[in-house]
């Protein structure tokens, strides 16, 4: 279970899984802008549910991509500030 809790711990820098050529010049504005979008997506769901519900095809594909966004926003945006 300690080496569990401790991978979960690891910074971008001494994580395996990540990119150790990008400058953190480079990553520092994509992953800030990553974070701030997770954080605002899920406004915009919560209007297309509440206005229309997921009853045509539609609505529910936007919803599906908006879902997908944030999601992936989350995953990029993570790291951000964690120094």
């Amino acid at each position: 279970m300690a080496s569990r809790s401790s991978e979960l711990g690891l910074s971008m820098e001494e994580s395996p899984v990540g990119l150790p050529d990008v400058d953190k010049r480079f990553l520092a504005p994509i992953t800030g802008v990553a974070f701030w979008s997770a954080v605002a997506l899920p406004f915009l769901h919560v209007p297309l549910l509440l206005a229309t519900g997921l009853s045509s095809q539609a609505t529910s594909t936007a919803f599906l991509v908006l879902l997908t966004l944030n999601v992936v926003a989350l995953l990029i945006g993570h790291p951000h500030y964690r120094d």
